[in-house]
């Protein structure tokens, strides 16, 4: 609940004090139209800045759940038409959000299917490699749908429950499924920044330092002494691995960015791009997290031609499956997990386990855990997180009468 017992109105992630008014009109469709303000006080003035820019990052069309506290009667799938928010600062004392969205109703979710679009193609690799495809939808979704074939599925259970994961998902097909409003973010991938403010769009600010990138399963952020903390979540908790990225090889990794932003930022998937300054020069790393998923992908570039490397930061015995397009630890860790690092490009194994590429302007990799280790169940083993790596499509979510 807001504050002083106002309700809650949710568009998108974005939290905002419910109004009286709810605004609404029939014709050729069923739009809804409201507005309100956000105040510090007595929210903070993080959260009503994160609150104007999130309204002003909305993308028109989009498919978003929205959801209210004293009218559940109203809560459903909308596309967005327009929104707008004025932001004042009274020095000092009082800072103000004056928002508005307009809004274009899809339907309930008993009269909406969520149509997952997953187009592309298999990612090119250097292994003849057909990969496996595989979706996710939010924890709480019913009704899978992918015609005469049915996907098989496994169960990967996060710090926001236990979610169904969708494998040998049919080629060419677009999954529909249903989902209360209400359970649409559970599961989803979310970034956070300093103070652990949710970022809502991908045309806001970021800071270069303090942000963290999770879905429930693994969660990555920075680290003082290596370029990425990446954690993941089995037996109840988060456990850590540092990682270092470097244009360089082994002789210096990369342990603080000049700037970072978002390129995509959706429950299903997003993307964040860090920038770092070479003089002259600069590498840019794209981490990429899907919802579902027990890895992170990475994309690193440089103008020019160097030795590019992902790599643990203090060495852990492993195994090479170069030749296969990935590396593993040879044992179980202290969490009865083995960490898991491959590309879809040829490459050498790092010693202390990683990849590395010589002579190259770009490396893709991924970096993962095998839950359970050497006792994984399926869909969760080292090659089976290569395969889909290999596989992921980009996922577009659009709204369908049933």
């Amino acid at each position: 609940m807001s504050l002083f017992n106002w309700g809650d109105f949710i568009v998108g992630r974005i939290p905002l004090r419910e109004t009286f008014v709810a605004t609404e009109s029939g014709g050729d469709g069923r739009g809804l139209d409201l507005e309100g303000q956000e105040s510090y006080p007595p929210l903070t003035r993080a959260q009503v800045i994160a609150r104007h820019d999130g309204i002003n990052a909305l993308i028109a069309g989009q498919v978003i759940p929205v959801t209210f506290t004293d009218k559940p009667e109203r809560n459903g799938f909308y596309t967005v038409k327009s929104s707008s928010s004025t932001y004042t600062e009274y020095l000092n004392e009082v800072v103000t959000a004056d928002w508005k969205v307009s809004l274009d109703r899809v339907g309930s979710d008993a009269e909406t299917d969520l149509q997952s679009r997953l187009t592309g193609a298999v990612r090119l690799n250097d292994f003849s490699l057909t990969g496996e495809r595989w979706h996710a939808p939010p924890i709480g979704h019913y009704g899978y749908y992918t015609g005469s074939t049915n996907a098989t599925t496994m169960t990967r259970t996060g710090a926001d429950g236990a979610m169904t994961v969708y494998r040998s998902v049919p080629a060419n097909t677009s999954p529909r499924w249903g989902c209360a409003p209400t359970a649409y973010l559970v599961g989803r991938v979310k970034v956070t920044t300093t103070g652990s403010q949710e970022v809502y769009g991908a045309d806001v600010p970021l800071a270069a330092t303090g942000w963290s990138l999770t879905n429930g399963l693994v969660n990555v952020t920075t680290s003082a002494s290596a370029t990425l903390d990446v954690q993941a979540y089995t037996g109840g908790a988060y456990h850590s691995k540092l990682w270092n990225v470097s244009v360089a090889g082994s002789a210096a990794s990369i342990t603080s960015w000049d700037g970072a932003t978002l390129l995509r930022n959706d429950p299903e998937m997003c993307i964040m791009r860090l920038t770092k300054g070479l003089n002259p020069g600069r590498a840019t790393l794209d981490l990429s997290l899907r919802r579902g998923s027990r890895f992170v992908e990475g994309y690193l570039q440089t103008g020019t031609s160097a030795t590019l490397a992902a790599y643990r930061s203090t060495l852990e015995t492993n195994t090479s499956f170069a030749a296969s397009g990935y590396v593993t630890a040879t044992a179980n860790d202290a969490d009865s997990n083995r960490f898991a690092i491959g590309s879809a490009r040829t490459f050498t194994a790092h010693t202390n386990g990683g990849v590395t590429k010589s002579s190259a302007t770009s490396l893709d990799f991924w970096i993962g855990v095998a839950a359970g280790g050497g006792s994984a169940v399926s869909g969760d083993a080292a090659t089976d997180l290569r395969n889909q790596y290999v596989a992921c499509m980009p996922e577009a979510v659009y709204g369908v009468r049933r």
